[in-house]
């Protein structure tokens, strides 16, 4: 009896639910593999974004010409886009003549949902690697026991087993658990490293809400300082 060991042959001889497993996997990685591209892209835009704005806010610019140029942009995100909410809402608040501590109360809830919106943005397909990582391994698993199943179903309807009969059956089958694994060990790494750069993200932009609230609200008290003079 001679077999096509090749993943081709092998996938060609298999049962057709082992069929489906595997082209569920294999879509499941292709899915994978282009959420990770995006993803990793993304993040990298994220990282350089923020540096972008860190140097040019730190380098004492101009609050209002710094807004003015950001909030023309059309595509802004990152720490740009929070910036640009606080810088907003103070303000506005600042000309409806609001309390010093309602005013930094209100810049800083702003940010708080620009931030939310931006790291949401940031969190998004890494749910689906989570779910290719965790859940892969089970499916090829699920494969791998149908084909073994057949296989010694098949043993069973023969007088005398060979080697050479047991092998391919079992060979199409393990390669299932290949495939599964395959899919979600990149899944995985990804989601673990994607995951740790969108927590260093929100620190960050969680710092930088802390430091631009303390510099709005010394403008709060000096502004207010001098309409009491």
């Amino acid at each position: 009896m001679s077999s096509d060991l090749t993943f081709i042959g092998l996938f060609l001889q298999a049962s057709f639910i082992v069929q489906l497993v595997m082209l569920l996997l294999l879509s499941v990685s292709v899915a994978s593999w282009t959420f990770i591209f995006q993803r990793s892209k993304a993040l990298s835009a994220a990282r350089n974004e923020m540096r972008q704005f860190e140097d040019k806010f730190w380098s004492g610019a101009d609050l209002n010409r710094l807004y003015q140029e950001l909030s023309a942009r059309t595509n802004l995100t990152g720490m740009g886009s929070i910036f640009c909410s606080g810088f907003k809402e103070f303000v506005r608040l600042r000309k409806s003549n609001t309390a010093t501590n309602g005013i930094v109360d209100g810049t800083y809830r702003a940010m708080r949902v620009s931030m939310s919106r931006q790291v949401e943005e940031l969190e998004s397909r890494l749910p689906f690697l989570a779910t290719a990582g965790s859940i892969s391994p089970y499916i090829g698993l699920f494969g791998t026991v149908w084909g073994i199943m057949n296989a010694f179903i098949a043993l069973g309807e023969v007088q005398q087993a060979t080697l050479a009969m047991v092998a391919p059956g079992i060979a199409e089958a393990l390669i299932a658990t290949a495939i599964g694994l395959f899919a979600a060990i990149p899944a995985v790494i990804a989601y673990n490293r994607f995951s740790h750069q969108v927590e260093k993200l929100e620190n960050s932009y969680g710092n930088f809400m802390e430091e631009f609230s303390a510099i709005l609200h010394r403008q709060a008290v000096a502004a207010q300082a001098q309409q009491q003079a």
